[in-house]
């Protein structure tokens, strides 16, 4: 048992920023994942608005 709570000790830090990093980065994918998903729709609307234009 005391092993067990001297690894805890040692390796908690670590798992903290991780995970804390991990949340960070959630964020920032989800945007990267919807941009991805918009980008066909922008796409057909730019090539939509060359056309009117020419």
């Amino acid at each position: 048992m005391q092993e067990l709570i001297s690894l805890i000790s040692e390796v908690g830090f670590p798992i903290v920023v991780t995970l804390y990093l991990l949340h960070r980065i959630e964020a920032k994918l989800d945007n990267v994942v919807q941009s991805i998903q918009n980008l066909p729709y922008q796409m057909k609307e730019s090539d939509y608005s060359e056309r009117k234009i020419m």
